[in-house]
């Protein structure tokens, strides 16, 4: 499921071609999908969420919750999986997440709402995602 470093896109173009509209929009151009659109708000499937542009494994479906924020939320990622870069958009300070293989954007992450014991929500688009069901 995961590209290998020699098939990973290395221009915006090649993107461009291996992603849809929306997708590149979203994972290239840092884009955010409307709240409650997502295939993966609500889902309880049991599996390991994936970025959509490389295949690199992102997130366990354990550490999902309900924010009622309208966009998948996690409050763990796979060690290593994620990056963090600070984002002054929109006249707010807040922290983007990428993917730490491809660079491709998934969404923000906050600190300190109190929604669960890791007080983390890493929130994340999930056209950005894809789940890989497994077993127990």
């Amino acid at each position: 499921m995961s590209l290998s470093e020699s098939e990973l896109p290395r221009t915006e173009e090649e993107w461009r071609v291996r992603l849809s509209p929306e997708e590149f929009r979203v994972l290239r151009e840092a884009g955010t999908e409307s709240p409650w659109t997502g295939e993966y708000v609500d889902t309880k499937t049991r599996g390991v969420y994936h970025c959509r542009a490389c295949g690199a494994e992102l997130f366990r479906s354990d550490t999902k919750f309900d924010s009622q924020c309208g966009w998948p939320s996690f409050d763990d990622a796979i060690p290593g999986a994620v990056k963090e870069i600070e984002d002054r958009s929109l006249g707010m300070v807040r922290t983007e997440i990428r993917c730490a293989r491809c660079d491709s954007h998934l969404g923000h992450v906050f600190k300190g709402e109190g929604f669960t014991p890791k007080d983390t929500r890493h929130c994340v688009n999930s056209i950005s995602l894809r789940l890989e069901p497994r077993e127990g």
